[in-house]
């Protein structure tokens, strides 16, 4: 809220009251600042609040001063250090780096986001000469961490460029020195002892696609080996066992379809079954396969909503059933929640503000083609080059990251740029996706009243709030945000959608 006194706050005092935003959830107001600091207020103390008369010396008072919401009592330096500390990724350039070693895959996925080839394709992998490029480009960033995120089509199709890549980006951090997180986004299927041991050796991470139960995950995830829920599961579960306990691990990513609308609490259940420490749902996208497909696996925003309400909810039970001590989360409420209820930001990439495209990842094509993300490569493969950036091995990295379409993405993704987000309560949380905007909208700025991802953002959001209320769900949420030593793992994994 501006210092403008809204009409129907004709008490507002802009002297007393500092700029806030403010949203009524489950019949209260609630009010935050770009610090990311909120209340929820009932009808009075909001009152109270906008007119600056809450008494000083109350609880409510020095809670409102210590978060900055007391115009004429701030200490800047504080505040100013809080917001630096939320916002340090600015300043640290490309931490994300997706390498697409082959476009090949051995599944045939309702909703491919990456528009995977036959898996008997072989012009699409990526060759060693152009894997060695990648990686010096990689290097090249000012970022301390680096991940790498080995993406396809299977990437295990390229089984020898991956290696290569581990390889030679181990080798070449021994002199960096930066942290270093090796991500292998898989189907599993293509998993053997061999190949096991050589990655567990050298600390890679893993991260699957499990979309429930067999009925759910076989009928999204056609494999021409046979059932790929029986395998992805073995193999998911062998790695669990054996990387217990370290810093590095196996995930599970889940790709909410229209399939999975009927059966939140059975998708639940089915991951708190295996072994998982949570569950990530995630909207289905409009990209590759999934837009050509999207009469029978799409849905609207309100669909997706009424699903992830049933599923938080059932995830919240599991936890009163479990204790804290075993907490089981819901990954994209953990990541709102880290914003909401701490001073560090999680750096998820689809909600930050700028986001990420250009300045906190990249993405490399099998042909060393660079894009300012995953998504921007995704639009290659469906005949649309908009956001190439660049290649790997020509001009420079400050070239390549200080194009003009990275420069334009930043603009129309940071937040006080869009006019319905730079009024909304919840700007401190969330992001936009310049590129599904374009995709969806024809146009890289968006426009929110009509984003189906922003109706999506704010109800769950909203949901958030409401759960927030009860104390029992607010000491399970904070449960979730838990410092533990393979955080850093996770922060890896976890990076973007």
């Amino acid at each position: 809220m501006s210092a403008r006194a809204p009409a129907a706050f004709p008490d507002y005092d802009p002297i007393k009251t500092a700029p806030f935003r403010f949203r009524t959830v489950a019949g209260k107001t609630l009010i935050t600042n770009d610090l990311g600091r909120h209340h929820l207020l009932d009808d009075a103390e909001f009152r109270r609040f906008v007119a600056g008369t809450v008494p000083a010396g109350t609880p409510l008072h020095d809670r409102l001063l210590k978060d900055g919401f007391v115009r004429d009592r701030m200490d800047f330096d504080a505040l100013s250090a809080q917001w630096a500390r939320r916002n340090r990724f600015l300043w640290d350039g490309p931490a994300l780096h997706v390498v697409v070693t082959t476009l090949r895959c051995n599944h045939r996925c309702l909703y491919c986001h990456a528009s995977a080839t036959p898996i008997t394709d072989t012009a699409t992998d990526m060759t060693q000469d152009t894997a060695r490029k990648v990686v010096d480009r990689i290097f090249e960033t000012p970022n301390p961490a680096v991940t790498i995120e080995f993406q396809g089509g299977e990437p295990l199709a390229n089984w020898p460029t991956v290696k290569f890549i581990v390889e030679y980006a181990r080798e070449k951090n021994k002199t960096a020195g930066k942290s270093l997180w090796l991500n292998l986004v898989t189907n599993l299927s293509m998993m053997d002892e061999d190949k096991l041991d050589w990655l567990l050796e050298r600390g890679v991470n893993f991260c699957t696609s499990i979309d429930g139960p067999a009925e759910v995950h076989d009928r999204n995830r056609p494999w021409s080996g046979g059932a790929s829920h029986d395998e992805t599961i073995k193999w998911f579960k062998a790695i669990a066992a054996r990387t217990k306990g370290k810093t590095f691990r196996v995930d599970a990513l889940l790709t909410v379809t229209r399939l999975s609308l009927e059966k939140p609490r059975e998708i639940v259940d089915h991951y708190a079954e295996i072994g998982a420490r949570g569950v990530f749902l995630r909207p289905l996208n409009p990209y590759g396969m999934a837009a050509a497909t999207w009469n029978k696996v799409g849905y609207g925003p309100d669909e997706f909503l009424a699903f992830y309400k049933a599923a938080l909810d059932r995830v919240l039970e599991l936890n009163k059933e479990r204790g804290l001590r075993r907490p089981f989360f819901e990954q994209t409420a953990r990541l709102y929640l880290a914003k909401i209820l701490t001073d560090d930001d999680p750096n998820f990439l689809d909600l930050r503000s700028p986001c990420g495209a250009g300045i906190g990842q990249l993405a490399y094509n099998w042909d060393g083609a660079v894009y300012t993300c995953d998504e921007g490569r995704m639009l290659n493969r469906m005949g649309d080059d908009t956001f190439r950036i660049g290649r790997a091995g020509e001009g420079s990295y400050a070239e390549t990251v200080g194009h003009p379409t990275v420069r334009a993405l930043t603009v129309a993704s940071t937040l006080d740029n869009q006019v319905s987000c730079s009024n909304c309560a919840y700007k401190p949380y969330c992001g936009l996706c310049p590129v599904q905007c374009y995709k969806d909208q024809g146009d890289i700025m968006g426009r929110m009243p009509t984003n189906s991802r922003c109706k999506i953002s704010m109800g769950v959001l909203d949901l958030l709030f409401e759960r927030l209320q009860d104390r029992r769900h607010e000491r399970i949420f904070r449960s979730w945000l838990k410092k533990k030593k393979n955080d850093g793992a996770v922060a890896a994994l976890y990076q973007r959608g």
